[in-house]
């Protein structure tokens, strides 16, 4: 399993992240295919290898021609869902636009669909926050460790005037996310780089147990006087134990939610990555008939997939708890039948047994195609397994 870990020293930008991304080895043509897509003016981007404090590091520039647009989330959403993105990117890309407009809704008290985005929703921070999704969809890795996060300190001109470090908007995004002390009187720590740690880390703490594979440095715009002005991203092959890790629970109790309603609301968590979704019959009070809706999920999905839930159901409140659990070591087979190849997983049990579990669409199509039952298409797949 491939991990990331992101060293936040000097805290975090979207730029910042950009560059430590392509300095990891992502890309930037590739990024720029997918910046040209979103039909944003002129916008190009331009590595350079630059010194903070001593220290190399890439500096991703983003140039383009002046604008005067004011944005919204929907128009920055429109944007992304018309490009050439793939799904998993545009997927994350507006998950970040989303936390991003949340925190910005509330330290505004207005709406997000009524939030104006303003320095976020000028070009150089949308190309930072898309050239960034489509860079951790490249860079393959499984699972993203953040460290704890500094913000700087002092005061900051901003277009609602001036405003102390941590911007509103940055404190809202690091709600529940470990700070780190920093006497350094500079805005470290951007609303941009914070929705963007806060949307992707599925942890925060210290250094995985890894094998390194790779070190991207990405550089801020200031050279800071007592520290160097860098986000450093390690990533390599995680070292803890396969066998076991922490998922999150989300659970909620629907009685005056028809079935095609629970089933849309089902297909739309699944799609949106949750680990399993499952119903349970209930009695709740006055004797009605009721569904439990019981969504699995890792922690960087938590909050979207809540949404989802408040979106799609009629619940007006979700419990949830984080827990552990065993799984057993697998990897992907596939074996020869009469009918055609069957994809499946492969299963060590603690015992040292091995199981093939085939998959059920394979089977399933094989058994139409041949006029067989499924429960004969699987027997023959585990049999040629076995042998």
């Amino acid at each position: 399993m491939r991990v990331a870990y992101l060293d936040c020293a000097s805290g975090i930008s979207g730029d910042m992240t950009l560059g430590a991304l392509v300095d990891a080895g992502v890309d930037l043509g590739v990024i720029q295919a997918g910046i040209d897509s979103l039909g944003l003016p002129s916008c190009r981007l331009e590595a350079e290898e630059v010194k903070r404090k001593g220290f190399r590091a890439t500096k991703v520039h983003v140039r383009h021609e002046p604008e005067h647009a004011h944005r919204h989330l929907h128009h920055i959403t429109d944007m992304i869902d018309a490009s050439r993105l793939t799904n998993a990117q545009k997927d994350l890309a507006k998950r970040i636009f989303t936390r991003l407009g949340e925190a910005e809704a509330h330290v505004h008290g207005t709406t997000i669909r009524k939030v104006h985005f303003h320095e976020v929703g000028a070009v150089d921070s949308i190309a930072d926050i898309v050239g960034s999704a489509i860079g951790w969809d490249l860079l393959g890795v499984n699972r993203i460790v953040c460290s704890a996060i500094p913000t700087g300190h002092g005061t900051i001109e901003i277009a609602h005037g001036t405003t102390s470090i941590p911007a509103p908007a940055t404190a809202e995004l690091l709600k529940g996310v470990p700070l780190a002390a920093s006497d350094i009187e500079f805005e470290l720590t951007t609303p941009t780089g914070a929705a963007i740690a806060a949307t992707v880390a599925v942890e925060f703490g210290h250094l995985p147990a890894m094998t390194i594979e790779q070190i991207g440095c990405g550089a801020g715009d200031k050279d800071l006087e007592k520290q160097g002005n860098i986000l450093r991203l390690i990533v390599g092959e995680d070292q803890t134990s396969e066998l076991a890790d922490r998922i999150w629970s989300l659970e909620t109790n629907l009685d005056d939610a028809t079935g095609e309603i629970v089933g849309h609301c089902t297909e739309r968590l699944l799609e949106a990555g949750a680990l399993d979704v499952y119903t349970t019959a209930i009695q709740m009070k006055k004797n009605r008939p009721a569904i439990k809706l019981t969504v699995l999920c890792d922690q960087s999905q938590r909050s979207h997939l809540e949404s989802i839930l408040f979106k799609e159901t009629t619940t007006i409140g979700i419990r949830r708890w984080e827990s552990e659990r065993s799984k057993l070591p697998r990897e992907s087979a596939e074996v020869s039948t009469q009918w055609g190849n069957v994809a499946g997983k492969r299963i060590s049990l603690p015992d040292g047994e091995i199981r093939f579990y085939p998959e059920y669409e394979d089977c399933r199509q094989l058994a139409a195609k041949n006029n067989l039952s499924v429960r004969q298409v699987q027997e023959a797949a585990t049999q040629a397994f076995g042998q």
